[in-house]
């Protein structure tokens, strides 16, 4: 399979008020953007909800994106859990679906040392025939994939590529200047920090996997075209407009509800409010947003253009 690039939104699971998958408004979605000239579809991430899903909900959302997709751009399907042979668990499901390559983190909760950390990729990428991308997510599996490990798995055929979701910047231009100056294998390298594309790109990051390109695929198609051409300074103004859209993930109280309460929220929020899903909800614990948090949704919607 040739690398993914591009715009790859990390794709929201919408749900009924029964909380089942709502397979229309997932339909509607992943049509939504493809429409939208995306490069590819990351089912099953922290956006998809997949901590949240049943296995067979997990089933539903790859089945659905990859029967809408048709082959049109590649889907990636997360396999995130907590040990390598759950991760293949997933994996396995997601080649059977259809899905052109798999996302998985760090193995989580139990403590692990590096060595191991390399074990796990090394026998997911063993137990599954697809393109294995490492998603390097420390918030919530507290541990960061160091350049080393990434670059040896790289080397070795383990890993096709990362999703960088540390929110460090800095350690992502390290690294990008780092595998320049790498003599054997190039990840892919795709950064998660949907707020400084612009010059993650210019960088030399192959792509993004944006949360907020679920609200606004056309904006970040716009952006990576614009970087493309080498304008900076409408790219800088087209990054700068999502950066105040991004403002929809702070609508929810902190005093009332958690921070992925509000950011998921706010997606599917928005996502309801432009008449692409039917239902704003989310899975358990997460609590919903207000009438008064989606109002400001709603004017954040109208200021950037999305009403």
């Amino acid at each position: 399979m040739s690398p993914v690039t591009g715009v790859v939104p990390p794709v929201c699971t919408p749900l009924t008020p029964e909380l089942d998958v709502d397979v229309a408004s997932l339909e509607r979605l992943v049509t939504f953007l493809l429409d939208a000239g995306v490069d590819g579809l990351f089912v099953l991430g922290s956006s998809g909800e997949a901590a949240y899903l049943t296995d067979r909900q997990r089933a539903t959302v790859l089945e659905v994106a990859t029967a809408v997709t048709a082959g049109q751009v590649p889907v990636l399907g997360g396999a995130i859990d907590m040990s390598a042979h759950r991760v293949l668990a997933h994996a396995r499901a997601a080649q059977q679906a259809g899905a052109d390559a798999v996302v998985a983190t760090a193995p989580f909760y139990t403590r692990t040392h590096p060595a191991e950390i390399e074990h796990h990729f090394r026998t997911v990428a063993a137990g599954v025939d697809l393109p294995l991308y490492a998603y390097d997510l420390p918030v919530s599996v507290h541990v960061k994939l160091s350049a080393e490990l990434l670059l040896t798995l790289a080397d070795d055929g383990v890993v096709a590529g990362v999703k960088d979701s540390s929110g460090d910047d800095g350690g992502l231009r390290r690294f990008l200047r780092r595998r320049a100056h790498h003599p054997g294998a190039q990840p892919v390298v795709l950064t998660g920090s949907e707020l400084t594309v612009d010059s993650a790109l210019a960088a030399g990051a192959d792509g993004v996997v944006p949360g907020l390109g679920n609200v606004d695929p056309h904006g970040y198609v716009t952006l990576a075209r614009l970087v493309r051409e080498g304008a900076a300074k409408a790219a800088a103004d087209e990054q700068d407009r999502l950066v105040d859209l991004f403002g929809i993930v702070d609508a929810g109280d902190p005093a009332r509800i958690g921070p992925s309460s509000s950011a998921l929220g706010a997606f599917k929020a928005a996502l309801a409010l432009r008449g692409i899903i039917d239902f704003p909800a989310t899975m358990p614990p997460q609590l919903p947003l207000t009438d008064h948090e989606t109002g400001h949704i709603r004017t954040l919607l109208g200021a950037a253009g999305l009403l």
